[in-house]
C-alpha cells in the first residue's frame, strides 16, 4: 500500500483539518491523517468500510473491542454506537485510513447481476485483513485526486467497483443484507435517516415506524437487533454526540449546545452527557481544550 500511502499522506499534509480528517470530492469518501494517538471518539457510525493504511486503532462497540491496524480493514454494516481510539501514530508515521460509507442502492444493483450467496451473520462490526483488489481499485481511486478533470468521469464506476470487490472478497458474506431492497436492515435505515436529519425535534415512534413500514412493536424489535439502542436511546446519542461538536468545534456553552440539539432542561442535559461521556460538560471541555494544546 506504498502508493495509497504516499497520496493520502501528501494530501493529509495540505488539507486534513483541525481532527485529521480530510473530506474529498467523492461522495461518501474521507480519510484520516493523524499525527498523534488519541482518547476516545464517541460516534454512532453509519456503514461503512475503513482501510488502514498506517498506523493503528482502536473500536469498541458494547462489550466487545476490536483493534486493527495497516493492512487491516474495519467493517460496519449498521448504523451503531461506537467508541475509536488512535492507538499508534506520530508525526514521523502517521495515523492513515481510507473510509468509504457502503452505499446500499449500489450493493442491491450489484447483488442482481452476481446472483445468490450465501448471508453472513448479523454481527455488525468487524476486521478483516484488506483484499488486494479493495486496495488496487482505492488506489486508483485515490490517484483521481490529482487528476480533478477525470474525477466526475472516473469516480462512480470506481466506487462500483470496490463495492463489488468488497461483495465478492471477505466482507461479501456481511454486506449483502444492506442490498435486500426490503430487509429489516434497509426498512430500519430509512427511520435512521430521519432520526439523523431531524434528532433535535421529537420523533415519535409510531413516525418512525411508519416511515420503515412496520408496526411500533416490530419496529422497536428491529431497531435494536440492527443498532443495539432503542429509538430514543439512538436520537439521545445524536444530541449529545452533536452537543459536543458544537461545544468543542464551535466554541458554544453548554446551555446553548444544549437547547440547539432539543433539550430543554440544561440539569437533564448535564446528567445526559455526563453519563455518556464520563464527565460534565465544562470538565470535558477544560480536558478537550487541554488535550488540544497538549497536542
Amino acid at each position: 500500500m506504498t502508493e495509497l500511502l504516499d497520496i493520502m499522506d501528501r494530501h493529509g499534509r495540505l488539507h486534513a483539518d483541525a481532527n485529521g480528517i480530510v473530506t474529498t470530492a467523492i461522495p461518501g469518501v474521507s480519510f484520516f491523517r493523524v499525527t498523534a494517538p488519541t482518547g476516545g471518539t464517541h460516534a454512532i457510525a453509519r456503514p461503512l468500510v475503513c482501510l488502514v493504511v498506517q498506523g493503528a486503532k482502536q473500536v469498541t462497540m458494547g462489550t466487545r473491542e476490536f483493534s486493527f491496524g495497516a493492512g487491516d480493514s474495519l467493517l460496519i454494516t449498521a448504523d451503531v454506537p461506537i467508541v475509536s481510539h488512535i492507538v499508534r501514530a506520530s508525526h514521523a508515521s502517521p495515523y492513515v485510513s481510507l473510509v468509504l460509507e457502503l452505499d446500499a442502492a449500489v450493493i442491491a444493483e450489484l447483488l442482481l447481476e452476481m446472483g445468490p450467496a450465501p448471508v453472513g451473520d448479523v454481527e455488525p462490526v468487524r476486521v478483516e485483513p484488506t483484499d488486494a483488489e479493495v486496495a488496487s481499485a482505492a488506489l486508483r481511486l485515490m490517484s483521481l485526486l490529482d487528476r480533478p478533470a477525470a474525477l466526475p468521469v472516473l469516480k462512480d464506476q470506481l466506487l462500483r467497483e470496490i463495492h463489488y470487490w468488497l461483495l465478492a472478497g471477505r466482507h461479501g458474506a456481511a454486506i449483502r443484507r444492506l442490498g435486500w431492497p426490503d430487509g429489516h436492515a434497509r426498512r430500519v435505515g430509512r427511520a435512521i435517516a430521519l432520526l439523523r436529519a431531524d434528532f433535535a425535534r421529537p420523533l415519535p415512534v409510531e413516525r418512525l415506524a411508519a416511515e420503515a413500514g412496520m408496526s411500533v412493536s416490530a419496529f422497536h424489535q428491529h431497531f435494536r437487533a440492527v443498532t443495539s439502542l432503542s429509538p430514543l436511546q439512538f436520537q439521545k446519542q445524536l444530541r449529545l454526540i452533536e452537543a459536543r461538536r458544537l461545544m468543542v468545534g464551535e466554541g458554544m456553552a453548554a446551555s446553548g449546545a444544549a437547547f440547539a440539539v432539543g433539550y430543554e432542561s440544561v440539569p437533564q442535559f448535564t446528567r445526559e452527557y455526563g453519563r455518556l461521556f464520563g464527565q460534565p460538560p465544562v470538565r470535558d471541555m477544560k480536558s478537550a481544550r487541554q488535550n488540544m494544546r497538549a497536542a
